[in-house]
């Protein structure tokens, strides 16, 4: 076999595996005619595309690709998927918690979708699943902070990953044009409710000298209002004991409002306790009443107080006192807004 034949046999081959890859149908006949080999030839790089996802497989695992005749189709079709490859099912799921998510600007959620659509989507679907997200990508509203975040994710997980002690100045409302700064421990970033948040613990110098926690729990900064940060020229350590488990506090968390871990009770008046279940991963049914569910669950601070007061007349809060009091007194402003609209 001279060089150019070995040429064109790799360059078929390569055609081949290509346009499988694209979704198309290899019929062998075609191909022989069209290349002016035989339907032998044809077969043999057919064998040999086989081969090396088999190869490839057995090395790395997760390419499961084979070509399969299609009595259907009358030819050749690529089954199966590489491990990198996302199915159109998956990558449409990601695409609708991103755009439900409003977590990014226009811009960032543009370059996010078209980089996953072009690394992910297999070859052939690709046109089909632009078109599918196309009208939600163009009809997406972003947040009113507008602040690009992405490039801040990066740098805050590096200091965290690399335990630097940080200096941040932010507002801490969007209206405020006015800068508090903190020297703080960052932990961990989180995502809830439309934005990115950094947990930290804030730490001042003791009389030695040295930081120290201003807290026993860490704050939550909003990272669209962290307006300038840095990373200072320490370090900070965290025993075993100590350290801050993300899905742990994640579970104990309600609308990122920081705060001392609290024990709730309460009551569910409903014939399903699934709604409560779901949003607060620590509940637990203790007792079903006659009318009710008495429900317990462990929380970080008093944001589920938003919540609980989402859920009408469902929820009746027993314990701890504090938070009664507090629900009580809240559903009490709210009625005296509407009397006094009405006299």
């Amino acid at each position: 076999m001279s060089d150019k034949q070995k040429e064109n046999g790799v360059l078929r081959t390569l055609d081949l595996y290509t346009r499988l890859c694209e979704g198309k149908v290899i019929n062998k006949q075609e191909e022989a005619q069209r290349y002016c080999v035989s339907d032998r030839t044809i077969q043999r790089d057919m064998d040999a595309v086989n081969t090396f996802f088999s190869n490839r497989n057995a090395c790395a695992g997760g390419d499961v690709r084979e070509i399969k005749y299609s009595r259907k189709k009358n030819g050749y079709v690529l089954k199966g998927a590489e491990a990198s490859e996302m199915s159109n099912s998956e990558i449409l799921a990601v695409v609708k918690i991103l755009l439900e998510s409003r977590a990014f600007s226009k811009q960032e959620l543009s370059g996010i979708l078209d980089k996953m659509v072009e690394g992910c989507a297999p070859l052939k679907d690709k046109n089909l699943v632009c078109d599918l997200i196309a009208n939600e990508k163009f009809h997406y509203v972003e947040l009113h902070h507008k602040s690009l975040i992405e490039d801040k994710l990066w740098d805050l997980g590096e200091n965290i990953a690399a335990c630097n002690l940080m200096e941040i100045s932010y507002t801490k409302t969007a209206s405020e044009n006015e800068l508090v700064t903190r020297i703080i421990e960052p932990v961990a970033v989180l995502f809830s409710e439309y934005y990115f948040y950094l947990n930290a613990y804030i730490v001042e110098k003791d009389d030695k000298g040295n930081y120290v926690w201003k807290y026993d729990y860490p704050a939550i900064f909003r990272l669209d209002r962290i307006i300038e940060y840095r990373s200072l020229e320490e370090k900070f350590k965290i025993s075993y004991v100590n350290r801050f488990q993300e899905g742990d506090f994640r579970k104990r968390i309600q609308f990122m409002y920081a705060g001392e871990l609290m024990h709730v009770q309460m009551k569910f008046y409903g014939k399903n306790p699934e709604p409560v279940l779901d949003r607060l991963p620590t509940a637990e049914v203790k007792k079903e009443l006659e009318d009710a569910y008495l429900i317990e669950a462990e929380v970080y601070g008093t944001g589920i107080v938003m919540w609980l007061l989402s859920q009408g007349s469902r929820i009746e809060v027993l314990k701890p006192a504090k938070l009664r009091t507090q629900m009580k007194a809240q559903l009490e402003q709210m009625l005296e807004r509407y009397i006094e609209s009405e006299q």
